[in-house]
């Protein structure tokens, strides 16, 4: 049995039938020039520009032609409204914007701040590609709505589930087993649907993680329980199941955490998130199992805490 640490190290478990957890602590760059009337500047009033004719309604070619005009040429993403140009009339996006301090295409002066009002016109009549469209994601969508839909969409990279900052990965959804077996080694993956998770030394101070995995059904589970101090003094235990899968896929499972032992049973049922949500909106939201530091001492034994954790197919 190994010991946790609460700094980033992770640490091995238990055997068959139990385990400890690991712990943790706590398409081309085209920039257009805009010809269009109506680019104002603030503190100067208007600039006159040429004025653009579009049809009423593009054809699917013209629009990529279109939204072609508005990608960025250092991240290459779309420029969304609010739309602002350099002194020239070259675009670039309100996130990079922030970081330059001259324009990428001509190299002249970002400021004064420019909008383009025109341009804007022009995008709220286009549908963009989402972000992850090389990925696979066929929608096209008002601009308004690209950026709630990438937030979620399921073509998005994962991240690495395991708790806590320390590490970077990204990746497609095939490679995150792999990235886990590779990159984190300590943490134990036990076989089945009904198993205990065995998370040791749960009276360590501060923040800790105890993490593990689980696999059945064809499908991996990872298994997180999370103390953290949410008020001064007062200590409280996060325990989730997260499917290394999709949205829709985690959807086709259910799970049961259960503590037991001394007469006394606390029991918490739930369909498991997929890891693209993580750990953190599932404690936000209290969509897991919660008990404070007092209930935790009441199925301890010996400082180490066993949840029976059962998978089951809906």
């Amino acid at each position: 049995m190994s010991r946790p640490s609460s700094t980033g190290g992770a640490a091995g478990g238990l055997g068959a039938g139990k385990a400890g957890g690991s712990k943790h602590g706590g398409s081309g760059g085209t920039a257009a020039a805009t010809a269009a009337a109506g680019v104002s500047v603030p503190g100067s009033g208007t600039v006159p520009a040429v004025a653009v004719t579009l049809p009423a309604v593009a054809l699917p070619g013209q629009s990529a032609e279109l939204t072609a005009l508005f990608e960025c040429p250092v991240c290459f993403d779309y420029v969304l409204p609010p739309i602002l140009q350099c002194q020239a009339g070259h675009l670039v996006c309100n996130q990079c914007r922030q970081k330059l301090s001259c324009c990428p295409t001509c190299r002249g002066p970002l400021t004064p701040s420019i909008r383009n009002l025109a341009m804007e016109k022009v995008a709220s009549n286009l549908p963009f590609p989402c972000k992850y469209a090389s990925a696979g994601c066929l929608l096209s969508l008002h601009h308004s709505e690209k950026p709630e839909h990438e937030e979620v969409c399921e073509f998005r990279p994962y991240t690495c589930p395991c708790p806590g900052a320390s590490c970077k990965w990204q990746g497609s959804l095939e490679a995150v087993m792999p990235h886990l077996m590779h990159a984190h080694k300590s943490i134990t993956t036990l076989q089945g649907e009904d198993i205990v998770f065995l998370a040791t030394d749960i009276n360590l101070p501060g923040a800790v993680d105890w993490v593990m995995m689980q696999s059945c059904f064809g499908h991996h589970f990872m298994l997180v329980l999370e103390k953290q101090e949410k008020y001064e003094g007062h200590q409280q235990f996060f325990a989730i199941v997260l499917l290394i899968g999709t949205r829709k896929q985690a959807e086709n499972f259910a799970y049961r955490l259960e503590l037991n032992g001394n007469r006394r049973r606390l029991t918490w049922e739930a369909t498991p998130r997929s890891i693209h949500d993580g750990v953190a909106a599932a404690i936000m939201n209290s969509d897991c199992l919660v008990f404070d530091t007092s209930i935790a001492h009441l199925f301890a034994d010996n400082g180490n805490l066993g949840i029976n954790v059962t998978i089951s197919m809906c």
